[in-house]
């Protein structure tokens, strides 16, 4: 039996500074893969089972153009990381602002 595909979500597509990297670069522009790549010392195949994984998050999307795919960085989806670290902005906000009350009551 084949097993099933991996999906990956958000934060598991960001956790690796490779496919940060990649996301950097199509922030820039639309690339295809020959030009994501000369930007690693990894391989070809490697970089697109990167973008393979970025996919599958739904961060980036490929556009076949001849004989290339063009990669298309997708700035909504990571909305959800900016909820989720905004989260943690009020988080520490509230303790910062707790830490200095506490100082200057003292």
């Amino acid at each position: 039996m084949t097993q099933p595909a991996v999906k990956y979500d958000v934060f598991q597509a960001i956790a690796d500074p490779t496919r940060r990297h990649i996301l950097q670069l199509l922030a820039l522009r639309n690339k295809p893969i020959s030009l994501i790549a000369e930007n690693f010392t990894i391989s070809r195949t490697a970089v697109v089972k990167h973008l393979s994984i970025l996919e599958q998050a739904e961060l980036v999307s490929a556009q076949k153009k001849g004989r290339e795919k063009i990669y298309t960085l997708h700035v909504e989806k990571l909305k959800e990381l900016e909820d989720w670290l905004q989260y943690f902005d009020l988080f520490w906000d509230n303790k910062l602002a707790q830490l200095q009350n506490m100082v200057e009551e003292q």
